[in-house]
């Protein structure tokens, strides 16, 4: 796959999302689509406008759109039409939370809906390959397709979960988003490549406005649709090539994933509802411990890229020297958990942070 071919759609995804940030985020203010922060936030500022998710929605579209037009991957009409109406399903439950807001339930009930969709076009997780042996064993159907929506929801509300700083989702989401299509690039997989490219390119070119001070936040919009197309992309591999074990998408969104497990355990740990919204989440910590916004994103970015380094790297080792580099990839994630507190399930709400941090962004649940 010639570069040229990646790199249209990735400047036109690109320019897309940079050009309708600014309509966006007018569209929200006048419909009063803005943040108001809670006594529970971080957040002291007010009026920031959401619904930039619909720029970086728009810009990922052009991409699709051309990337499509000048790859001509082999793609089957109802793999891409589950994508974009499972895509469409959840950017508009995104757009009414932001304006209306939705109780738990209805939010499940729509990520469902949007992942059998997906399901139904043949994004799933039919198999599971042995790190160690490489020995592949293929999932009975209802299995598949349980796993495949837990995935699904789990990864969307994951990158929900982490959209709590300026720039923290937007920046994480386009580092896994990279990573995810250098896998597909590597597997030979076209249409994956032509997802992961726009996906890019519409993450990168809101990513100027949301980095700390932010002047738009991408909202639940923005969050829930790049959190459910990085969960199709990173199966989009996964169905189809088994050497590509689960081991690596999961590596490429360890930190999402673990503070999403982390959250539910430390809540039901102290008797809350998994749904409340707390502040002892990883970009919580990091902000306490650096005192900046633009610091504790910053070092973010750092770990997810390191996670996603490894991702890569796991693609190339074989038998027991990948279950050792598993193991040793598990103790220094455990360390650096331990070293932020995280692991402390029964300490303070409120971990030292600063009174009012610039750019802090929404709480969420």
């Amino acid at each position: 796959m010639e570069a040229s071919g990646l790199l249209i759609p990735l400047v036109v995804a690109c320019g897309v999302s940079a050009l309708m940030t600014p309509l966006a985020w007018r569209l929200a203010e006048r419909f009063g689509v803005v943040d108001r922060p809670s006594e529970r936030s971080v957040a002291h500022r007010t009026h920031i406008p959401l619904l930039g998710g619909l720029a970086v929605a728009g810009g990922f579209g052009a991409g699709l759109a051309t990337a499509l037009w000048w790859i001509r991957p082999a793609v089957t009409t109802g793999h891409l039409a589950g994508l974009l109406v499972g895509g469409a399903i959840i950017l508009v439950l995104g757009m009414w939370d932001d304006r209306f807001g939705l109780g738990a339930g209805a939010k499940f009930t729509g990520q469902i809906l949007a992942a059998l969709v997906a399901i139904g076009a043949g994004f799933e997780m039919g198999h599971l390959t042995d790190p160690l042996t490489r020995t592949t064993f293929f999932f009975p159907p209802p299995v598949a397709w349980l796993a495949s929506l837990v995935w699904i929801v789990g990864i969307t509300n994951a990158l929900n979960l982490i959209d709590g700083l300026d720039g923290l989702a937007s920046g994480v989401g386009a580092i896994i988003c990279a990573t995810l299509t250098v896998i597909v690039v590597q597997a030979g997989l076209p249409f994956g490549v032509c997802v992961g490219v726009a996906l890019f390119g519409g993450l990168i070119g809101f990513l100027p406005f949301n980095f700390p001070p932010a002047r738009v936040f991408l909202g639940d919009t923005g969050a829930l649709f790049v959190g459910y197309l990085l969960a199709l992309l990173s199966l989009e591999g996964y169905r189809q090539v088994t050497v590509i074990t689960f081991v690596v998408p999961l590596l490429a969104l360890a930190l999402p994933i673990l503070d999403t497990g982390l959250s539910i355990v430390r809540r039901a740990r102290s008797g809350r509802s998994p749904f409340r919204a707390d502040r002892l989440h990883i970009h919580h910590r990091l902000l306490a411990r650096r005192g900046s916004t633009r610091a504790a994103v910053l070092q973010f970015y750092f770990v997810t890229a390191s996670f996603s380094l490894i991702a890569l790297s796991f693609q190339d080792l074989h038998g027991y020297v990948a279950g050792l580099c598993l193991l040793v990839v598990l103790i220094l994630t455990l360390r650096l958990l331990a070293n932020l507190g995280v692991l402390s399930f029964g300490g303070s709400e409120e971990p030292g942070l600063p009174a009012a941090p610039a750019g802090a962004e929404k709480e969420k649940p």
